[in-house]
């Protein structure tokens, strides 16, 4: 009698397990027709975790990111809220039109989604998925990111080398190797601190001086940069 109850108990205990764990095949695309994405970060994690927060300031972490594209302290603070992540899916940058494709396995009380990952080039802008929570019905699903910014640097919208540390002005790398040099600088009127909605480069149509050292035919968009599709199994 004993060995029978530990044993419905035991296979209780892996039903339950079995339900609060999925299976998912992510597929990230790139919609833009001039940006590259740094290493993507995708997590798995429960309610009280977030990559980020509209209208709050950003982490050090997420500034980390934003601005040079590493990923590290974002991987450490997932890693010790319990997070199931995928870091770096595509094996470095996304390039425009392009897609990567993971499997991630979620487990215990993870039931939100997370997405990250610097645009390219931009002072402090990313692409990004905050908390969208997971359906548990088997399906295909498609959620459409926009771009922020993360409010912690201006947007002069020149690209100088090292600029990738945190609190150095400047845009890391253009690596469609389409800016120019030579800009004065954009003089920004943006005093918004907080994540927000990315305003989009401006760009000039100047390769060698002007304001901006990106172009305006190339580097601009409009949301959405990314489409997510997610197959839950």
């Amino acid at each position: 009698m004993k060995a029978s109850t530990f044993t419905l108990a035991v296979v209780a205990a892996l039903a339950s397990q079995s339900l609060s764990a999925a299976e998912l095949e992510i597929k990230l695309t790139n919609l833009t027709q001039g940006l590259h994405f740094t290493p993507i970060l995708i997590a798995a994690h429960n309610s009280d975790e977030a990559f980020f927060t509209v209208a709050m300031p950003a982490s050090t972490a997420l500034q980390t990111m934003a601005e040079g594209g590493n990923l590290e302290p974002l991987i450490a603070q997932a890693n010790a809220s319990g997070s199931d992540i995928v870091a770096n899916p595509a094996e470095g940058l996304l390039a425009p039109s392009t897609s990567t494709m993971t499997t991630l396995m979620t487990s215990d009380s993870n039931e939100y989604l997370s997405v990250t990952a610097m645009l390219l080039p931009t002072n402090d802008g990313f692409v990004g998925l905050d908390s969208w929570k997971i359906p548990t019905e088997v399906g295909i699903y498609s959620v459409y990111l926009n771009a922020y910014d993360a409010g912690t640097e201006a947007n002069n919208e020149l690209v100088v080398e090292g600029s990738g540390a945190p609190g150095t002005p400047g845009i890391p790398a253009a690596p469609g190797g389409n800016a120019g040099t030579g800009g004065s600088g954009l003089s920004s009127t943006d005093n918004n601190t907080m994540v927000h909605i990315h305003p989009g480069n401006l760009g000039d149509d100047d390769l060698t001086a002007g304001t901006s050292d990106l172009n305006n035919t190339v580097h601009r968009w409009l949301n959405p940069v990314a489409k997510l599709t997610i197959t839950v199994k």
